[in-house]
């Protein structure tokens, strides 16, 4: 199954239903605090019911819902790319359409409801509300050949499934379809069957966090083999494997022992009773110890942990998706998310393109997605606007956005932070001035002279004008406009000669430039 939307309420900072839908690849932006990593923290606790990494309590109910007296928090996932048929049991095989457990868009919705230690699980469905016939998913077989047979109605009686389409079939034009809230915790009846079934075909869902397992000491980021070796220490089948070895070897030492103070006792007694051999149980063995040294070494033999954060860290991200893809395995997970927070912590800007790369050809695997938070501008261009979603503080609550084409043609962080903040940056005044320079360089290549873009410039808002002088580092004075002498500035730091632009400044070219780009769309 593929994730198709999340819907989240009383949870934290989103008091209100907030939405938000995922592609392949998502890429959530918006500002610190905002309520990011909380859309990645949702879903970890819906895929482990709170017991999972993330570990619900009560200061995540919404503090206002909280003061009225609400405490359930809902989170609910919407999923397309359903399994054609569900098998309940060897005689009894369906669909989730004919067991009207599709919503009206025929998705499957399963809703959550979390209340202190309590999770109660619903599937939201467009389902039969007739009396006659809207609780079939929870009758046992007999109730189900009662109906039959009082209806005569001709079916398969062993077969449940069987039972009730010929039920619904016989109130056809009279279901009285509507939105229904169907408990999949039922004990009678198939519903609960059906929901087991299901839960097998949820995709495997790993976060990894970037505030979590990052400090320096933490062995997982020390050196990822350490942390699989207590991993691997855990499974079943090597612990049985450690405790037959450890229980001959301690059978051994007890014969050594024995032995030797037989010996002794030939020698002295006093000595040999005053004497008992201390040989450890087996479950207090340190088995990971013996595999102390182990470590991933590089050129010239530096261990990892001597290496720097960001080879660290992208040695980790690989480590986390290692073990996500071996656990989707072992658990039979037909597909799986991963969540990132962002992956660009500690990267040099080229790492970040590979990184984005990496993960933007994962995404296109059929049983994969990617889900990532980021404050990277590199990040950020190499996605598409699709791709996108811009988290906003809006009425009292948290938008979810999806990010439109503005002045630039691809997707930038610093258009999106302008749009939605008011955010003025020198790098959003570079990318405008370049776009535009390669604008009027397409209607005429002389513009790309600094004179004569400048005259394109003016040309296309006449707003804009030569107001100012730039001193070149020999003392050449030229005249141009605010947006060369703002460019010029950032691009030439070490050319002392001339006065530092205000804020006020920036912020009155950027939008000039604006206004051009907009023009030049309509």
């Amino acid at each position: 199954m593929h994730l198709k939307s999340i819907n989240i309420e009383n949870f934290r900072g989103y008091k209100n239903k907030t939405s938000m839908d995922f592609n392949d690849l998502t890429a959530i932006v918006g500002k610190n605090d905002i309520g990011k990593s909380t859309i990645l923290e949702a879903l970890d606790i819906f895929f482990n019911d709170g017991k999972g990494l993330i570990r619900i309590d009560k200061d995540d109910v919404n503090i206002e819902c909280q003061n009225n007296g609400n405490f359930d928090i809902s989170i609910s996932l919407i999923f397309d790319e359903l399994p054609g048929t569900i098998v309940i049991d060897t005689a009894n095989e369906t669909t989730l359409k004919k067991e009207y457990l599709l919503n009206d868009t025929e998705d499957l919705e399963i809703v959550k409801i979390f209340n202190r230690s309590t999770v109660k699980t619903y599937v939201k469905a467009i389902h039969p509300k007739n009396d006659k016939c809207s609780e079939l998913l929870t009758k046992k077989n007999g109730d189900l050949k009662k109906i039959v047979e009082e209806l005569g109605l001709s079916c398969d009686k062993t077969k449940n499934a069987e039972m009730r389409a010929a039920i619904w079939n016989h109130y056809n034009g009279d279901l009285q379809l509507g939105v229904s809230d169907l408990d999949v915790g039922s004990k009678d009846g198939d519903m609960k069957s059906i929901w087991t079934k299901l839960k097998t075909f949820l995709p495997y869902y790993s976060l990894f966090q970037s505030d979590r397992k990052n400090s320096d000491g933490d062995d997982e980021v020390q050196d990822p083999l350490k942390e699989a070796v207590k991993q691997i220490m855990l499974e079943e089948g090597i612990k049985s494997k450690l405790n037959e070895v450890a229980n001959s070897v301690k059978t051994k030492l007890q014969e050594v022992s024995n032995s030797t103070l037989r010996k002794l006792q030939e020698l002295n007694p006093q000595i040999a009773d005053s004497l008992h051999p201390n040989i450890p149980d087996t479950e207090s063995l340190k088995w990971s110890d013996v595999f102390k040294g182990l470590s991933i070494y590089g050129d010239g033999g530096i261990p990892i942990n001597k290496r720097g954060s960001g080879v660290r860290r992208l040695v980790l991200i690989s480590f986390f998706r290692a073990e996500a893809e071996k656990r989707m395995t072992e658990e039979n997970n037909p597909s799986i998310i991963y969540a990132i927070e962002e992956p660009e912590t500690s990267q040099h800007k080229e790492h970040q393109r590979l990184l984005i790369t990496a993960l933007k050809s994962i995404a296109k695997r059929p049983n994969a997605q990617i889900i990532i938070t980021t404050h990277s501008s590199d990040i950020v261009k190499q996605l598409t606007f699709e791709d996108i979603r811009l988290l906003l503080k809006e009425n009292d609550g948290v938008t979810v956005k999806r990010v439109q084409q503005g002045c630039l043609p691809y997707p930038s962080l610093n258009e999106v932070n302008y749009k939605a903040f008011n955010d003025i940056s020198e790098e959003y005044h570079n990318e405008l001035y370049g776009y535009l320079q390669s604008c009027a360089v397409e209607e005429n290549s002389n513009n790309e002279k600094q004179k004569d873009f400048d005259n394109w410039l003016v040309g296309k808002n006449n707003a804009i004008s030569k107001n100012k002088r730039w001193s070149r580092v020999r003392g050449n004075i030229c005249d141009c406009t605010g947006q060369t002498y703002i460019r010029n500035f950032i691009h030439h730091p070490e050319n002392s000669n001339n006065i530092l632009y205000s804020i006020d400044e920036l912020k009155i070219s950027i939008e000039k430039m604006v206004k051009i780009a907009m023009d030049m769309q309509v």
